[in-house]
């Protein structure tokens, strides 16, 4: 899923993103940002200092490898994982697919990665930019116990992590989304919750929720003191696609994401009653999307399938345009245009 260029999107997909991700944390190791410095942008939110509200969604670093690089491009932010207890290779290649016409991506991964402990000694050697990190943690496919492997993910995560992800929404681990519901989404979030010390702790859900999951959720979340909430992995739903990988099975993101996104955001913001922040993921390309989830009611938004189009520049692009946004309407913070449309 490399940044949008010809000659990289005549590779394949993934070798392009495995490129790509090689190139940043070269250039990250020599220290030249790209990002405008707004100190307007600056906001705290579960008691975290973002330098701006914009930040890497989960999956595109998924080892940690090139962390000050994508800070570097200006996101306040970089989420890395999901990482599991085991190195574990995913599901079988090709398994990321583009789909250009619909400006979108579909991918079954299976939550590969090199495991928890190589991308831990990583970040404690390695980042060193300024911003927040995110560490997002899941369960091994074989795992007996998947209670156990994300305990296991936030004790140690949440020494190296400003904020700790749990990810049990991706469609590409079976069985997987299925703690998202009754006790066992209860018992998950208690024990985690009891696991991660003082540091923050964030869920990231599913789109693909029918109102009693989403009541559901959200009162398992405030019972657990879950700290903030990421609204929404990718969806296994194929909303008018014209491309010609439109079949493909797997998690649907980008572009096509974005009436289903917003829906999510104002669902979770009315079950929640604005008690836990929101993190708005899910097709946001553009200062000005960025801007309609702040006033929607996201605190933050993360973003990934739009740099695959739109290039390196994105996120510097979205800073100056959610700046100028904020001063066409006269706010004097980011904190201060969240939720002033769900009121």
């Amino acid at each position: 899923m490399a940044f949008y260029h010809p000659i990289l999107f005549r590779l394949d997909a993934e070798r392009a993103h495995t490129l790509t991700i090689a190139a940043l944390a070269a250039w990250g190791k020599a220290g030249t940002p790209l990002a405008p410095s707004v100190p307007r942008l600056a906001t705290t939110v579960a008691g975290i200092a973002f330098p701006n509200p914009v930040g890497l969604a989960a999956g595109v670093d998924k080892d940690g490898r090139a962390i000050d690089g994508f800070l570097g491009l200006g996101f306040g932010s970089v989420e890395i994982g999901t990482l599991t207890p085991v190195p574990q290779p995913g599901n079988p290649k090709p398994r990321i697919f583009r789909l250009p016409e619909d400006r979108a991506i579909i991918n079954r991964l299976g939550f590969n990665n090199g495991g928890l402990d190589a991308a831990l000694d990583r970040v404690e050697s390695g980042a060193g930019g300024e911003g927040v990190l995110g560490i997002n943690v899941g369960a091994n496919k074989d795992a007996t116990d998947r209670t156990a492997d994300y305990v296991h993910g936030v004790t140690r995560a949440a020494r190296h992590a400003n904020y700790v992800t749990i990810n049990i929404s991706s469609p590409n681990t079976p069985g997987l989304r299925d703690l998202q519901h009754g006790a066992a989404l209860r018992d998950l979030l208690a024990a985690c919750t009891a696991a991660k010390g003082t540091t923050p702790i964030f869920l990231k859900v599913a789109p693909d929720l029918e109102p009693a999951d989403i009541d559901d959720i959200a009162r398992a979340a405030i019972d657990n003191r879950i700290d903030a909430l990421i609204v929404n992995n990718t969806t296994i739903s194929r909303p008018g696609l014209r491309s010609a990988n439109a079949e493909e099975t797997g998690g649907l993101s980008g572009s096509p994401l974005v009436p289903l996104a917003r829906q999510r955001l104002s669902d979770f913001r009315k079950a929640t009653g604005a008690a836990i922040p929101l993190i708005s993921v899910g097709g946001v390309d553009s200062g000005a999307e960025a801007y309609a989830r702040l006033r929607a009611g996201a605190s933050l938004v993360q973003l990934y399938t739009a740099l695959v189009y739109e290039g390196p520049g994105l996120p510097a692009r979205i800073l100056r345009e959610l700046d100028a946004l904020l001063t066409r309407d006269g706010f004097a913070t980011v904190a201060d245009a969240v939720g002033v449309d769900a009121r």
